[in-house]
């Protein structure tokens, strides 16, 4: 099938179902603006710019957006151009910032940033850095749940039908030889699409069993009573799957490559402080948690959260073209054409003055 009438079938597919977008990492779809961020006096500007827009969730995956606001690296590397950020609460509200021009630079899911780049036709996007690794558990309650082969019969609660856990969850179930109807949910296993704020209160009252879900969520199901069954990054090798990373507007990486450097070069640094500095770190995510939202995550939550995810510079390319595939196989979606989805050139400069190995872009760079 020609690659323009697969999109024209991924569209359709994607204005039909809410796929592919970050629920995982949602909880709504507004953004929250943060201005207090402030260019450093008398500095030159980067490309002339007086400020860069940067976008994250208040999420521990993007603990590396939510470290480099709160230690100021992103600041210290744009100079007397001001990093200006953006809290978002869902995917798409993100990739339509992206699409608007209101939004620069983003931390972003793997699903919204495949959503995204397919929607536009391959014109909007581009992944030009890694940040996390992993944080995605399946937590059941040990009384109705003893093993992984008790899980069929069960009613599993992911994000959202088509996100990242969702497909992940069913192509799961699908290995342990189990049917379940993609669309509906129903089959060997219940999947209950359950928005991750209120999965913790779905599960406490026992509406569901079990949930297939990333940090904290994950770690508030263990605090509830749950138990972790099974690690996600259990099922990838070396133990490492994408679940975060940095996109930028193609425009703004045409016109304004120097800034789009100068926010990689701090992802960096940031990324290396917090591998040396892990509890620090840990704290000055949870600090900007509780600025971002007014509400810090208890030390029960927070510890074994932090603990699971691993930051990381590599977008881990190869595991974002399986995530896809395993959506086709899922039946909810038309292969896409991601050829192009990424430019690592500026991050692999970055990492080649740092002294750091490239990274690869799996055959889905820019030609």
């Amino acid at each position: 099938m020609p690659a323009t009438s697969a999109l024209r079938r991924t569209f359709a597919v994607m204005a039909a179902l809410p796929l592919l977008t970050l629920a995982a990492c949602g909880y709504g779809s507004q953004a929250k603006d943060d201005d207090t961020a402030k260019a450093v006096a008398g500095a030159e500007k980067v490309d002339g710019l007086d400020s860069v827009r940067i976008g994250y969730f208040g999420n521990l995956t993007h603990g590396t957006a939510l470290v480099g606001n709160r230690e100021g690296f992103f600041q210290k590397e744009l100079g007397g151009t001001e990093a200006r950020y953006a809290v978002f609460n869902a995917g798409p509200s993100q990739i339509e910032a992206l699409n608007s021009g209101s939004l620069d630079i983003g931390f972003i899911g793997p699903s919204p940033a495949v959503n995204g780049y397919a929607k536009s036709d391959g014109k909007n996007l581009r992944i030009v850095g890694g940040s996390a690794s992993g944080g995605v558990k399946l937590v059941v309650n040990p009384d109705k749940v003893k093993s992984l082969k008790d899980v069929k019969g069960k009613r599993i609660a992911t994000p959202q039908l088509g996100n990242t856990q969702d497909v992940a969850f069913l192509n799961w179930v699908a290995e342990q030889g189990w049917k379940v109807d993609a669309q509906s949910g129903k089959g060997d296993v219940t999947v209950v699409r359950s928005d991750n704020k209120v999965t913790p209160d779905a599960f406490r009252s026992g509406s569901v069993d079990g949930a297939w879900v990333p940090e904290p969520t994950a770690s508030k199901l263990v605090a509830e009573g749950g138990e972790v069954l099974l690690d996600e990054a259990a099922l990838w090798p070396d133990g490492k799957f994408v679940i975060t990373n940095i996109v930028v507007r193609q425009e703004f990486l045409k016109e304004h490559p120097e800034a789009v450097e100068a926010v990689l070069r701090a992802s960096a640094e940031t990324n290396k402080w917090i591998n040396a500095h892990p509890d620090e770190a840990k704290a000055a995510a949870n600090e900007q948690l509780e600025t971002d939202s007014g509400k810090a995550l208890p030390a029960d939550v927070l510890d074994p959260a932090w603990k699971s995810i691993r930051f990381t510079d590599d977008p881990l390319a190869a595991t974002l073209g399986t995530q896809a595939g395993h959506a086709v196989e899922a039946g909810l979606l038309e292969q896409p054409d991601l050829t192009g989805i990424y430019d690592l050139t500026l991050l692999n400069k970055v990492l080649k003055a740092a002294g750091e190995p490239a990274v690869d872009d799996a055959g889905l760079g820019v030609e």
